[in-house]
């Protein structure tokens, strides 16, 4: 279906949309964690690259990162119009995801990044993050 609204237009109104997280995977991570007895944990942290679950105790910072927004090897779809564009968003989204995690690294905290995909066993997400622990 062709769009409505010009390239500049769309552009325009697709750049006033806010980031604000997947609540979603967020909220699932939050059960999980829950189920598992996982305490310490913070969110709306202000740190480098706003981490989605801060363990400040144990400098453990935890993200949750989208399979289409960051590209996930196997699960990823890619979208059969605009390739370029995608192509180019999902490049820019990993090279920040690995700015962040290396910035947050030279801090000393440990960084654990989960694949939204990866929420769908919660014993061996748990298992993770209480390794880190």
């Amino acid at each position: 279906m062709a769009d409505m609204y010009s390239r500049r237009k769309r552009s325009q109104i697709m750049s006033r949309i806010e980031s604000r997280g997947n609540k979603t995977t967020e909220l699932r991570l939050i059960k999980i964690m829950r189920r598992f007895d996982t305490r310490g944990w913070r969110r709306g942290s202000r740190l480098f690259g706003r981490p989605d679950f801060v363990f400040s105790a144990s400098k453990l910072v935890v993200f949750v990162d989208g399979d289409f927004w960051h590209g996930h090897p196997r699960t990823r779809t890619a979208p059969s119009t605009n390739k370029r564009y995608w192509q180019a968003k999902v490049a820019g989204n990993q090279a920040r995801d690995r700015l962040v995690t290396e910035t947050l690294q030279s801090q000393g905290w440990k960084v654990l990044r989960l694949w939204e995909s990866d929420l769908q066993d919660a014993e061996a997400v748990a298992a993770k993050i209480s390794m880190l622990l």
